[in-house]
């Protein structure tokens, strides 16, 4: 019934803290004179008491001492009641002083003065912290309250730890903090001990545990995952915090508290890139992000946006994730100077009409569809699209002199078995055999397209470059997005394959990783990132369960559905021919890849082209097989048409 009384009136507060004042002068007489009553004159304290509970009421009125809420109390009101003692107390020694300098006898004993400076003090503290832990005493006198450990026993902990203490309405008892820091093990927090975080296993073991917070922003991804692993195993619940930019009015809310993503499990140390060389080579540049609505696309523009572009120029066709992408451009303040430019990087005059207005001096081609079993049945899409608008920005950046044109591709393109696999591996073969056309100064005349080119092209120093890697956690299209939703309905969750594995990176290390191959490539290299370990999605799906709070094949059904058409059981980065070699970056890798003689793969690329535009779907993948030899459907329509096709090998290694 405590937890339902209402708030004293400040009031109150105000006469009880000028009561504990009165009383306070009394005990310093009192001690003063040694309890002996005889000693003390009853005049004098009286008129005392009421001199220092006038100047304590205008000293109050002044500081607020009566504002706080007591059964809050905190810092900040010790210091103010401190400050309104030291105050009162010192208006007395300094009229004192004042009289003693002109050969009067002091108003007060300073003695007195000194007693009921520590007393008063120490008695409005006492009566406060009194009060606070009666209610908090109070709030966790319950028998079903869940036990918590915090890990952090930093101020965010402390911050968590207080505000688990002050919401009511919360049924939590933290037992212990945990941390990383062997300085502060053993010591502790508002009487809660410090424990290492090696000695959690124990305390699992000793004390009954149903939740832990994780409370730090800085916990390494292996030793996250190892925590969060034993939690599952012993069904604790594991809780997190919101970074402090994100706490309300820079105050924690119990509402903050939410369960632990499958994204924060997922990530891996943070990457560290270049951005002194990036930002020289953006700075006061007009940028082209293509796809720019999609999620690769505008977290490419978020990024870019902090290294000072003369302009970035929003393109795509889907209108209304390009305003939204605008919208939060404009209420971030992330960049005043952006254009959004709609347009289909199919269409040539339209993306023509671009360069001309914008010039850009660097091109992020993140345009693409890729959806595996929607392309597989829609291959004149996916080449229409992958493959010709992917060879439109192209030339139309070598025509307006672009100085880097930086393509966002797949693994998905290595060993490709499906038609979006192979498209993208089609892309990439066009823009290194245009690059290495300029390098080794084919004799040929440029076609389909580049025909408005000199015979000449030593003047061309557009830097071609591609960027491959795997699935991005929150992506469109994404797993996970899909298992949350099946999770909430209850489910069952489906999962194509018990066997199925892919990488996964986060959209913000993958641009990274972007950026940082884009500021170092110099032309004709496909960089591949490492995507670290490749997850198994079964044990993907059952760990997303259990985070949930719910048992695997017990709450949530987990079914198989089967390989969809096209897809892979295990991603690839390297083909079978392929090799790498290191870069400065740790996380980047070149790949050394086949290489193709123009005149010939833009040929073939015209024709592919040609029957894409006639949805001539059969001889489109015919054709796509004829150009990506190593191409093989799997789970899918074509695979009848899995012959052994090679293209003439004349590779530009040869000339």
């Amino acid at each position: 019934m405590f937890n339902h009384i209402n708030i004293v009136p400040r009031w109150i507060i105000f006469c009880l803290d000028l009561f504990v004042c009165g009383f306070s002068v009394c005990f310093a007489y009192f001690l003063k004179y040694n309890f002996n009553v005889e000693e003390i004159n009853a005049n004098e304290l009286s008129r005392n008491i009421l001199v220092f509970s006038v100047v304590n009421s205008f000293v109050f009125l002044i500081i607020k001492t009566y504002s706080g809420i007591i059964r809050y109390t905190s810092a900040q009101d010790s210091f103010r009641i401190l400050f309104s003692v030291l105050i009162s107390n010192g208006l007395f020694v300094l009229f004192n002083l004042v009289l003693v300098t002109f050969n009067n006898v002091p108003y007060i004993s300073n003695v007195i003065l000194v007693i009921n400076g520590l007393t008063g003090f120490l008695l409005l503290i006492t009566y406060r912290v009194m009060v606070k832990y009666f209610f908090m005493y109070v709030k966790n006198f319950k028998m079903d309250k869940r036990r918590v450990i915090m890990y952090g026993a930093g101020e965010a902990g402390i911050a968590a730890k207080r505000t688990l203490d002050h919401d009511n309405k919360v049924n939590m008892l933290l037992t212990a903090f945990i941390d990383d820091d062997e300085r502060k093990t053993g010591k502790a927090i508002d009487g809660i001990k410090i424990y290492h975080t090696r000695e959690f296993l124990n305390l699992i073991k000793n004390d009954k545990i149903d939740d832990l917070i994780i409370a730090s922003q800085n916990i390494l991804p292996d030793r996250k995952n190892r925590i969060v692993d034993l939690c599952l195993e012993n069904d604790i619940k594991v809780l997190t915090l919101p970074p402090v930019r994100s706490w309300i009015n820079g105050q924690l809310s119990s509402k903050q508290l939410q369960n632990i993503k499958i994204e924060d499990l997922l990530e891996r140390e943070p990457i560290e890139i270049h951005n002194e060389i990036i930002s020289e080579q953006l700075r006061g540049k007009r940028v082209l992000v293509t796809g720019a609505a999609g999620s690769i696309g505008s977290e490419i523009v978020r990024q870019i946006s902090h290294f000072g572009p003369q302009m970035i120029i929003l393109n795509d066709q889907s209108e209304t994730p390009l305003h939204e992408l605008h919208l939060e451009l404009q209420e971030n303040n992330l960049l005043n100077n952006f254009h959004c430019f709609i347009g289909d990087v199919r269409d040539r005059l339209r993306m023509e009409l671009l360069f001309q207005t914008f010039k850009p001096h660097y091109v992020y081609h993140a345009a693409a569809y890729k959806h595996v079993p929607l392309m597989e049945h829609n291959p004149g899409e996916a080449v229409r699209t992958n493959v010709m608008g992917t060879k439109v920005i192209a030339d139309l950046s070598v025509k307006y002199g672009v100085h880097k044109f930086v393509m966002i591709s797949t693994d998905k393109a290595v060993n490709p078995t499906n038609v979006m696999g192979a498209s993208k591996r089609i892309a990439e073969i066009y823009v290194q055999s245009l690059f290495n056309s300029f390098k080794y100064k084919e004799p040929t005349m440029y076609t389909n397209g580049l025909s408005h080119l000199n015979e000449d092209r030593s003047n061309v120093n557009t830097l071609f470059i591609t960027t491959r890697f795997g699935n991005v956690l929150g992506s469109n299209g994404s797993v996970i997005p899909r298992f949350k939703a099946q999770i909430q309905k209850g489910g069952p969750i489906t999962v194509t394959h018990p066997d199925i594995t892919r990488y996964f990176m986060t959209i913000p290390e993958a641009c990274r990783l972007v950026l940082e191959a884009g500021s170092m490539g110099e032309g004709g290299e496909i960089f591949i990132f490492d995507m670290g370990k490749s997850v198994k999605i079964i044990e993907l799906a059952k760990k997303m369960i259990r985070l949930s709070g719910l048992v695997p094949h017990q709450d949530i059904a987990i079914e198989f559905s089967g390989l969809r058409p096209g897809e892979k059981l295990y991603e690839e980065l390297l083909n079978d021919l392929e090799n790498t070699m290191p870069t400065h970056h740790e996380k980047i890798m070149v790949a050394q890849v086949r290489e193709y003689h123009f005149q010939t793969i833009s040929k073939h690329i015209s024709e592919l082209i040609k029957l894409s535009c006639e949805y001539k779907d059969r001889q489109v993948v015919v054709k796509m097989k004829e150009i990506v030899p190593e191409f093989k459907s799997n789970n899918s329509i074509y695979e009848e048409l899995d012959n052994p096709v090679d293209i003439p090998d004349k590779s530009i290694s040869g000339l």
